[in-house]
């Protein structure tokens, strides 16, 4: 069956995730990973704490890990390789690992510096991030053409119909949640993310960020690669270099990533890291998808049964 494997992002992070993967490919990803950063990861996916996962810094390498570490062991189930790759937001780094075009230690230290230029851009309590539910885009996009005081607010992940994420000062943040409900949406709720991802406010960062990705080695993709930007696919290393500084401040088009894969037939989708987020923003985009996670063995073989 032909097949999309799909990465997730911040926020799919939570202490104890792949403690129910007791395998050695697993094991011996997350010690690479170690060697690389200097920590051990195994410990933290394992005890904790919460608030240092949560670090941007830190949170980024570790979900790559967690990412790679099930994306091998999915590779040694003997399926297909899918059709099609993606990622939301940092899970596209995981899909370049995945697909051949970055090597995972270099990935590992990329998205740790991501997450440093990205919490050095913003100092804490600044700028934050909320979601809307019940507005289409462009109610959404109208709403915060409306904030008339300083400071951005801009939307920054289309998620799904309905359910779209807007980045900003804290100031403008809470007069949108103020007056969402007014403009019709079911509900409008803060994140608990201290940076403002995927808006202009991180265009100083993404610089930086381009920088670095021109000492590292990225190859033509040996699977497709949707990208956040557009939801299309990029086959040279700069054309990739690019979209991945431009991702940091322009806004995530999840929604015009799963439609993409689903008309070209592949909307069956293996969601391959921790958590079911994705899951749920795939039913909601495309009604007649299906989608498992690898997040824990009982996944792996509803995966390898569907797949």
């Amino acid at each position: 069956m032909t097949y999309s494997t799909l990465f997730p992002g911040q926020g799919s992070q939570s202490v104890g995730m792949l403690g129910a993967h007791q395998d050695p490919t697993v094991a011996s990803t997350l010690n690479e990973a170690s060697q690389t950063l200097g920590w051990d990861t195994a410990a933290l996916m394992r005890d904790g704490p919460a608030e240092a996962m949560n670090r941007t810094e830190i949170t980024q390498p570790l979900l790559l890990a967690a990412s790679i570490a099930l994306w091998r062991l999915w590779q040694a189930q003997g399926k297909p390789a899918p059709a099609a790759l993606a990622g939301h937001s940092l899970g596209e780094y995981s899909a370049l690992v995945a697909a051949g075009s970055m090597g995972f230690a270099d990935a590992l230290k990329l998205v740790e510096l991501r997450g440093q230029l990205m919490q050095a851009a913003v100092p804490a309590g600044v700028g934050g991030m909320t979601a809307l539910v019940g507005l289409d885009d462009t109610q959404v996009e109208a709403l915060c053409a409306q904030w008339s005081g300083p400071g951005v607010l801009e939307p920054a992940n289309y998620n799904a119909p309905g359910q779209v994420v807007v980045a900003g000062h804290v100031e403008a943040l809470a007069w949108l949640e103020s007056g969402a409900k007014a403009a019709g949406a079911r509900m409008a709720v803060r994140l608990s993310m201290s940076v403002p991802s995927h808006c202009s406010l991180l265009r100083g960062a993404a610089d930086a960020l381009h920088e670095r990705l021109g000492t590292i080695d990225i190859h033509p993709p040996v699977i497709p690669v949707l990208h956040n930007l557009d939801g299309q696919s990029r086959d040279t290393a700069e054309g990739i270099r690019q979209a991945l500084r431009e991702q940091l401040y322009r806004p995530v088009q999840w929604t015009r990533t799963i439609t993409a894969l689903a008309s070209a037939g592949r909307s069956t989708f293996v969601e391959c890291g921790p958590g079911k987020v994705l899951c749920g923003l795939n039913k909601r985009i495309v009604k007649e998808s299906v989608s498992v996670s690898l997040e824990t063995p009982e996944g792996v073989d509803k995966a390898r049964a569907l797949c």
